[in-house]
């Protein structure tokens, strides 16, 4: 008799994933610990900004990162269109901040108003004050992956703003909800 994680695999191969599928890779894939960060861009002066857990580092040399951006969100089209973007990782006290920019149906207009922020030297873009590191990044390739588009953008700029002498305290999503690794 195979173990359930057999049945599981067994169940998707070579078949489209039903609704429980999907709902049982939701469940499994929230215990994933992921970084919290905020994308942004500007697109015909206008501002976008979204929460993302889907990012990583690809390559240093050159210094390369990827995110995954849900392909027919704002956030998704706006960046793949404008072709230059900002990641800020964010520390526990940017909590308010990851859940209003996750919150759908944010408006656009005036989307960052209550969001403290600069405007990154080389894009333009928004940059999260007190970030633990922000990251400018101009689009190299974009990949259709199922419902999302993976943006890979090469490091044109990058730094910290988080307040000298502070405590590193990233924001990490795990269990569906966020936690702090700082006591």
């Amino acid at each position: 008799m195979e173990s359930p994680g057999n049945l599981a695999a067994h169940r998707l191969a070579g078949r489209p994933p039903s609704d429980a599928d999907v709902d049982l890779y939701r469940r499994l894939s929230a215990d994933i610990a992921a970084g919290v960060a905020v994308v942004s861009t500007s697109l015909r002066n206008r501002d976008y900004a979204a929460t993302v857990t889907g990012f990583l580092s690809v390559s240093y040399d050159p210094p390369t990162m990827l995110v995954s951006l849900y392909a027919e969100s704002r956030i998704g089209e706006a960046v793949e269109e404008a072709g230059v973007w900002a990641l800020s990782l964010l520390s526990g006290r940017h909590q308010g901040s990851a859940n209003w920019l996750a919150s759908p149906g944010t408006p656009l207009q005036g989307l960052l108003a209550q969001v403290p922020f600069r405007r990154g030297p080389v894009t333009g873009s928004a940059i999260l004050d007190g970030a633990l590191a922000y990251f400018e990044l101009r689009t190299v390739s974009v990949h259709q992956a199922a419902t999302h588009l993976l943006i890979v953008g090469e490091v044109l700029s990058m730094g910290s703003d988080a307040p000298p002498g502070e405590a590193p305290d990233p924001l990490i999503h795990f269990g569906s909800r966020y936690h702090h690794l700082a006591p």
